[in-house]
């Protein structure tokens, strides 16, 4: 297998078999960005969510393996669904292909490269990277410290693809602890256990958003601009563990969380739940030129400085991955003044890399005239728009 440098990844061919509103479903896509228009409701963001399953995890919307299967017109669910797309990168050209397979006895998610099987979607990160933004995004700013650790973590793991697991294991690991809590009479070594096992993978997931968030901050700082319609943003951690991790080595710090997740134990068993650590740490952003905290910035500032991250992480991914990633934006434009479209247009094309948008209104896209590849979507079909 010979390795490419100089060529960014892209997705020439997406097939789509029983999923979501199609049943087949096939788009063919070339150098420049590809637009998909389409009324609210016809399938747009489904054409996304199928890119976004190439990346670790479940996909943008979350959602679970039951909820991808297309209906039939009686009402019945197909017993299996496919993801399939033809990727152009490093390695040349491969065949990414996630599923559920409709004769399998095991209702799990199948990942292969070019037929031959593959642990999960990680091992994909070799010959593909995906990032996205979605109108559920907007709140990000004013939701819940949980809803931004899911974006810090989707940040995270667009850089590194082992990621996602050690998130996994340490909410098993939460898990286990709680219901060991929960029994009157637990055996204390088996706490020690797990309350060792658990030490081990905060302090590792710690690390890696820090790491991120690090990379994040320092090329923001490299490129900002007072005077972009995408305002700069200020990234930052706030959490115990990530406060010791500045300060101390790691392998210390893991023993110091361990001590006190066992001198909690009368504390977390009264409240039900683990008092402390990275699963309750929040992602502080600010609006750098007006230095002010996100939230405290109008809905505009916050949309425009989204997008203004969104952007910055690309090209940290880029830098990390050595390719610059697939960006799938989801109805972003629509709520752009033509100022905005314009340099947002301009930012996606210094970045590189293949970008998928969506949108109800064609003139949205006008500025892209000749060097984007628009596609209409109605539901259950996808075609090639011809002007």
């Amino acid at each position: 297998m010979t390795l490419r440098t100089t060529a960014p990844a892209r997705i020439s061919r997406l097939r789509l078999t029983d999923f979501r509103s199609y049943h087949i479903a096939e788009v063919r896509a070339g150098n420049g960005p590809v637009v998909l228009i389409g009324p609210n409701g016809a399938g747009k963001t489904n054409l996304l969510e199928a890119i976004s399953l190439l990346a670790p995890g479940r996909g943008l919307r979350r959602a679970h393996l039951d909820q991808f299967a297309a209906r039939h017109t009686d009402g019945t669910q197909a017993p299996g669904w496919a993801v399939s797309a033809v990727v152009e990168g490093a390695y040349g050209e491969v065949t990414l292909g996630t599923g559920v397979e409709a004769d399998s006895e095991v209702r799990a998610r199948r990942c292969r490269i070019d037929g031959e099987p593959v642990g999960s979607a990680a091992a994909f990160a070799a010959h593909v990277r995906v990032v996205w933004l979605t109108p559920e995004m907007d709140g990000l700013f004013l939701g819940p410290p949980s809803e931004r650790r899911r974006f810090l973590d989707r940040l995270v793991l667009a850089v590194d693809a082992e990621h996602g697991a050690r998130v996994n294991a340490l909410e098993r690991a939460l898990r286990a602890r709680n219901r060991l809590l929960e029994e009157p009479a637990t055996d204390p070594r088996y706490l020690d256990a797990v309350e060792q096992e658990l030490a081990a993978l905060a302090i590792a997931v710690a690390a890696a958003r820090m790491e991120t968030v690090r990379r994040l901050a320092a090329g923001i700082a490299l490129g900002r601009d007072n005077n972009s319609p995408f305002p700069w943003a200020t990234v930052a951690l706030e959490g115990e563990v990530e406060r010791a991790l500045a300060r101390e080595p790691a392998t210390l710090v893991e023993d110091q969380y361990r001590l006190a997740l066992r001198a909690a134990r009368l504390r977390d068993r009264a409240a039900g739940r683990t008092l402390e650590g990275p699963h309750l740490t929040d992602l502080l952003v600010g609006h750098g030129p007006k230095a002010i905290a996100a939230a405290q910035g109008s809905t505009g500032e916050q949309k425009a400085l989204l997008i203004g991250l969104a952007l910055a992480h690309a090209r940290l991914v880029g830098e990390m991955a050595g390719m610059a990633p697939v960006m799938l934006l989801d109805d972003v434009v629509a709520y752009l003044d033509p100022e905005r479209r314009a340099a947002l247009f301009a930012a996606l094309d210094v970045l590189g890399g293949q970008v998928w948008m969506t949108g109800a209104d064609p003139s949205a896209f006008a500025a892209l005239a000749g060097r984007a590849q628009r596609f209409a979507v109605t539901p259950g079909h996808v075609s090639p728009l011809v002007t």
